[in-house]
């Protein structure tokens, strides 16, 4: 696997994103859009319980709301880059951001359990369109080494923090709105960076027609949905459900006929060059790895503090405020000074290494822990860690693509994130039921021992979320060979659009 794609010349007549001030205009869009996407993973989650009331969802379609979103989200991602590439990234962030407010005005408006699972499920379409071509404009409009480098720390702390400023919005709109809010809050972010278009960079026509890879595009849709259906399945049902393993078992084997039928297309969904390179797979594994313990974390320690401290939903985001102003800190602080001068796995292994001790520090909670000696700690360490991460490993997932793969390869880095967000929550909230259900075996069910047994299984899922995060660490410090990057001037090698 190559290490260092060469650099293409761009034609000297080409203006580059540097000419252009109103890049940094643009970056304020573009995270505007990337933190309405990332938002609606965790908004949704407090309101959940006041929509399940209002509309009669019984509990067991209650997580569908949730699936909807995440299942539509992750299959379509590849092909909504691949379509970004295409169509033109600036027209497909326009198409994800219209589509992505219709759907959820009418998710809002819902009156029914249907109506509101087909509203989620086009949210996640439009944000499978919307994803790939907000980073891909990222990665187009900057390619000076510092530009870049403070760019990507930004998106980066989008990407890592707005999980948790989810948490603190769904429970100050369910609070003192009411939990439709949390979908009609996309509406006004999505008009303000519409707003944006002017300032993005322009599209290229293609010089030639092009034909979508459709057996590539039903292969690679079809196994994603597999996988993350059955990450989402294996939470209610196990993983040794025959359903589960049935699923899990067709979506590999069809994401093995995707690489396998990619390999011999002459116009592929995926061309195995995006992730044959060895730094960008590096980039792609870090990002899934560390979303593992960090979705861990959030879904954890919203009922650590929500059932077992009784905390209400507006207080537990502000709980988390902590650990996005660790990340902000990290991402857009220390990682965009230090991208420019060091080689990436220099942040990402530290990174994953102090997300490892964020998620060690909580281990020992009990249910009389207090949050300043608990909580805390732990979320300010993972913040900064997941900052490290974040920022170069987003940096470097489009890092040297040709510009008519920028789009795939941005879809892959948020592929990489909600594959690893699956496949992590379902895999530790498993941990956690049985070990749980073990404490209770011999013990009577008081309320007091029921929030020991929550924290017992909470504690045990902790402990296999820091041994994943510190295995990433030791992978990632072997496989990131990248260098340290170019010198001032370096990226101008590379082709870049006209700024519109």
């Amino acid at each position: 696997m190559s290490s260092a794609p060469r650099p293409v010349e761009a034609p000297t007549s080409a203006p580059t994103p540097r000419d252009n001030p109103r890049r940094w205009l643009g970056l304020v869009f573009i995270g505007l859009a990337q933190l309405m996407i990332v938002l609606d993973i965790t908004v949704v989650n407090i309101a959940l319980p006041s929509a399940q009331q209002d509309l009669g969802i019984s509990a067991g379609d209650r997580q569908w709301v949730i699936t909807a979103y995440t299942l539509a989200f992750g299959s379509l991602l590849l092909l909504g880059g691949r379509i970004a590439d295409y169509t033109g990234r600036k027209r497909a962030f326009l198409i994800g951001l219209i589509g992505f407010a219709c759907a959820s005005a009418l998710g809002g408006a819902a009156t029914g359990f249907t109506l509101l699972l087909a509203a989620r499920a086009l949210q996640g379409a439009f944000a499978a369109l919307l994803a790939p071509a907000a980073l891909s404009l990222l990665s187009v409009s900057f390619t000076e080494s510092r530009e870049r480098a403070k760019a990507f720390g930004v998106y980066g702390a989008i990407a890592a923090g707005g999980s948790a400023i989810g948490l603190l919005l769904g429970g100050l709109l369910t609070e003192y709105l009411d939990w439709r809010w949390c979908l009609y809050v996309n509406v006004p972010i999505a008009v303000i960076a519409t707003c944006g278009w002017s300032v993005l960079p322009a599209d290229r026509r293609a010089t030639a027609r092009t034909r979508l890879d459709l057996p590539g595009a039903l292969l690679a849709t079809s196994g994603l949905v597999a996988v993350v259906y059955g990450c989402s399945k294996a939470e209610s049902d196990g993983w040794d459900s025959p359903l589960v393993m049935a699923l899990l078992t067709s979506g590999v084997c069809l994401l093995v006929g995707f690489a396998l039928f990619e390999a011999r297309s002459p116009r592929p969904l995926l061309p195995l060059r995006v992730i044959t390179d060895r730094t960008r797979a590096s980039a792609y594994l870090a990002v899934a790895l560390a979303v593992i313990g960090m979705f861990g974390m959030f879904l954890f320690l919203t009922y650590y503090m929500q059932v077992v401290k009784d905390y209400s939903a507006v207080l537990t985001g502000v709980a988390f405020l902590p650990l996005t102003a660790g990340v902000l800190v990290s991402a857009g602080g220390i990682a965009s000074r230090l991208l420019p001068r060091v080689p990436p796995r220099a942040l990402v292994v530290p990174g994953l290494l102090l997300a490892a001790v964020g998620t060690g520090w909580l281990i020992p909670l009990e249910a009389d822990t207090s949050y300043a000696t608990g909580v805390l700690p732990a979320e300010i360490i993972v913040g900064l860690g997941m900052g490290l991460v974040m920022a170069p490993a987003m940096n470097y997932a489009t890092h040297g693509v040709r510009p008519e793969d920028s789009g795939v390869a941005s879809a892959m880095a948020n592929t990489s994130q909600q594959i690893g967000a699956s496949i992590g929550t379902a895999l530790l909230n498993t941990i956690a039921i049985d070990a749980s259900t073990d404490y209770l075996a011999d013990r009577r069910h008081t309320p007091d021992v029921l929030r020991e047994a929550l924290v017992e299984g909470f504690s045990t899922a902790y402990s296999v979320a820091t041994v994943i995060l510190a295995a990433a660490a030791l992978v990632i410090a072997v496989l990131m060979n990248a260098p340290r990057p170019a010198p001032v001037g370096e990226a101008r090698r590379q082709p870049a659009p006209h700024m519109g």
